[in-house]
Protein backbone atom coordinates (compact mmCIF):
# COMPACT_ATOMS: atom_id res chain seq x y z
CA UNK A 1 0.00 0.00 0.00
CA UNK A 2 1.37 3.42 -0.96
CA UNK A 3 0.92 6.16 1.65
CA UNK A 4 0.94 9.80 0.72
CA UNK A 5 2.45 12.18 3.26
CA UNK A 6 -0.96 13.30 4.52
CA UNK A 7 -1.77 9.75 5.61
CA UNK A 8 1.63 9.39 7.26
CA UNK A 9 0.93 12.58 9.25
CA UNK A 10 -2.48 11.21 10.29
CA UNK A 11 -0.73 8.10 11.62
CA UNK A 12 1.94 10.12 13.45
CA UNK A 13 -0.21 12.83 15.06
CA UNK A 14 -3.76 13.09 16.36
CA UNK A 15 -6.30 14.05 13.70
CA UNK A 16 -10.00 13.22 13.39
CA UNK A 17 -9.24 10.26 11.05
CA UNK A 18 -6.22 8.91 12.95
CA UNK A 19 -7.97 6.11 14.87
CA UNK A 20 -9.83 4.95 11.75
CA UNK A 21 -6.67 4.80 9.64
CA UNK A 22 -4.69 3.09 12.43
CA UNK A 23 -7.34 0.37 12.71
CA UNK A 24 -7.93 0.01 8.97
CA UNK A 25 -4.29 -0.02 7.85
CA UNK A 26 -2.91 -2.25 10.62
CA UNK A 27 -0.90 -5.15 9.23
CA UNK A 28 -0.30 -3.72 5.76
CA UNK A 29 3.21 -3.18 4.39
CA UNK A 30 3.73 0.46 3.41
CA UNK A 31 5.72 2.30 0.77
CA UNK A 32 6.13 5.99 0.07
CA UNK A 33 8.44 8.32 -1.82
CA UNK A 34 11.75 9.58 -0.44
CA UNK A 35 9.99 12.90 -0.82
CA UNK A 36 8.36 12.11 2.54
CA UNK A 37 11.72 12.59 4.25
CA UNK A 38 11.23 16.34 3.76
CA UNK A 39 7.44 16.56 3.56
CA UNK A 40 6.83 14.86 6.92
CA UNK A 41 9.15 17.23 8.74
CA UNK A 42 7.61 20.22 6.94
CA UNK A 43 4.09 19.13 7.89
CA UNK A 44 5.06 18.49 11.50
CA UNK A 45 6.70 21.91 11.81
CA UNK A 46 3.57 23.49 10.29
CA UNK A 47 1.36 21.70 12.84
CA UNK A 48 3.60 22.94 15.63
CA UNK A 49 3.53 26.54 14.33
CA UNK A 50 -0.27 26.35 14.21
CA UNK A 51 -0.32 25.10 17.83
CA UNK A 52 -1.94 21.83 16.78
CA UNK A 53 0.92 19.86 18.34
CA UNK A 54 3.65 20.69 20.84
CA UNK A 55 7.37 20.55 20.14
CA UNK A 56 7.53 17.37 22.22
CA UNK A 57 4.77 15.78 20.10
CA UNK A 58 6.61 16.86 16.94
CA UNK A 59 9.87 15.30 18.09
CA UNK A 60 8.09 12.06 19.07
CA UNK A 61 6.38 11.94 15.69
CA UNK A 62 9.70 12.50 13.91
CA UNK A 63 11.32 9.72 15.94
CA UNK A 64 8.42 7.36 15.19
CA UNK A 65 8.62 8.18 11.47
CA UNK A 66 12.35 7.39 11.36
CA UNK A 67 11.77 4.20 13.36
CA UNK A 68 9.24 3.06 10.73
CA UNK A 69 11.87 3.62 8.05
CA UNK A 70 14.66 1.89 9.98
CA UNK A 71 12.48 -1.16 10.69
CA UNK A 72 11.13 -1.12 7.12
CA UNK A 73 7.54 -0.80 8.27
CA UNK A 74 7.63 2.08 5.78
CA UNK A 75 9.81 1.51 2.72
CA UNK A 76 11.06 4.53 0.80
CA UNK A 77 11.03 4.49 -3.00
CA UNK A 78 13.84 6.44 -4.65
CA UNK A 79 13.15 9.88 -6.07
CA UNK A 80 14.97 9.55 -9.39
CA UNK A 81 14.78 10.55 -13.05
CA UNK A 82 12.26 7.83 -13.86
CA UNK A 83 9.93 9.23 -11.21
CA UNK A 84 10.47 12.77 -12.46
CA UNK A 85 9.66 11.74 -16.05
CA UNK A 86 6.59 9.79 -14.93
CA UNK A 87 5.44 12.77 -12.85
CA UNK A 88 5.49 14.97 -15.94
CA UNK A 89 3.42 12.34 -17.76
CA UNK A 90 0.96 12.23 -14.85
CA UNK A 91 0.59 16.02 -15.01
CA UNK A 92 -0.06 15.86 -18.78
CA UNK A 93 -2.50 12.94 -18.51
CA UNK A 94 -4.60 14.62 -15.83
CA UNK A 95 -4.52 18.13 -17.32
CA UNK A 96 -6.80 20.10 -17.44
CA UNK A 97 -9.23 18.04 -15.36
CA UNK A 98 -7.11 17.88 -12.19
CA UNK A 99 -5.05 20.87 -11.03
CA UNK A 100 -2.36 18.54 -9.74
CA UNK A 101 0.54 20.04 -7.78
CA UNK A 102 4.12 18.96 -8.45
CA UNK A 103 4.59 17.09 -5.16
CA UNK A 104 1.29 15.28 -5.65
CA UNK A 105 2.30 14.25 -9.17
CA UNK A 106 5.55 12.85 -7.71
CA UNK A 107 3.57 10.73 -5.24
CA UNK A 108 1.14 9.44 -7.88
CA UNK A 109 4.01 8.65 -10.25
CA UNK A 110 5.98 6.86 -7.53
CA UNK A 111 2.97 4.75 -6.60
CA UNK A 112 2.41 3.83 -10.25
CA UNK A 113 6.06 2.99 -10.96
CA UNK A 114 6.39 0.95 -7.77
CA UNK A 115 3.09 -0.82 -8.52
CA UNK A 116 2.39 -0.61 -4.79
CA UNK A 117 -1.38 -0.28 -4.70
CA UNK A 118 -3.68 1.07 -3.52
CA UNK A 119 -2.68 4.71 -3.30
CA UNK A 120 -3.81 5.69 0.19
CA UNK A 121 -4.72 9.38 0.22
CA UNK A 122 -7.39 11.80 1.36
CA UNK A 123 -6.05 14.51 -0.94
CA UNK A 124 -8.80 15.09 -3.51
CA UNK A 125 -6.39 16.13 -6.28
CA UNK A 126 -4.25 13.01 -5.92
CA UNK A 127 -7.37 10.88 -5.58
CA UNK A 128 -8.85 12.34 -8.80
CA UNK A 129 -5.55 11.93 -10.66
CA UNK A 130 -5.29 8.30 -9.57
CA UNK A 131 -8.84 7.64 -10.71
CA UNK A 132 -8.13 9.15 -14.15
CA UNK A 133 -5.04 6.94 -14.41
CA UNK A 134 -7.08 3.95 -13.23
CA UNK A 135 -4.88 3.40 -10.17
CA UNK A 136 -6.53 1.68 -7.21
CA UNK A 137 -7.18 4.06 -4.31
CA UNK A 138 -7.94 3.80 -0.63
CA UNK A 139 -10.30 4.82 0.79
CA UNK A 140 -12.47 3.97 -2.18
CA UNK A 141 -14.53 7.16 -1.90
CA UNK A 142 -13.75 10.73 -0.89
CA UNK A 143 -14.60 12.70 1.11
CA UNK A 144 -13.99 10.20 3.83
CA UNK A 145 -16.91 9.58 6.16
CA UNK A 146 -15.92 7.72 9.27
CA UNK A 147 -18.20 5.00 10.60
Amino acid sequence: MYLDTGIIIKLLTPEPETAWFEATLRGHPFLTSELALVEVHSALFAKERANRITSVQRMRAEAKFHEWIETELLVLHALNRAVLRKSTQVLAQTHPTVPLRAMDALHVATCDLAQEFPLCTTDLRMYDAARILRLPTFPEKLPLTLQ
